[in-house]
């Protein structure tokens, strides 16, 4: 069974762009929070990765913080983890 997928964003992020369009072009489904907009979502996301600032991206029970490019290595390694 696949690992449930969530990614805290906010609005014009380039990083979170990417971390969505990587996650849209392997097939995983993931629920999005802004946490902009979503003050529950801004606790969540800070309770789980210890950081204020967006994107986070929890896969399971890892937890992948700052730019895309440093996320990324690690979410290809959950994604194909998970298959």
């Amino acid at each position: 069974m696949a690992p449930d997928i969530t990614v805290y964003t906010v609005p014009g992020c380039a990083d979170c762009e990417a971390v969505k369009r990587l996650l849209k072009g392997k097939g995983a489904a993931f629920t999005e929070k802004n946490v902009r907009e979503d003050p529950a979502a801004l606790a969540e996301m800070q309770a789980r990765a210890g950081v204020r600032i967006a994107p986070v991206t929890v896969i399971g029970e890892q937890v992948f913080s700052g730019y895309f490019d440093d996320q990324r290595p690690g979410l290809l390694a959950a994604l194909e983890a998970a298959q």
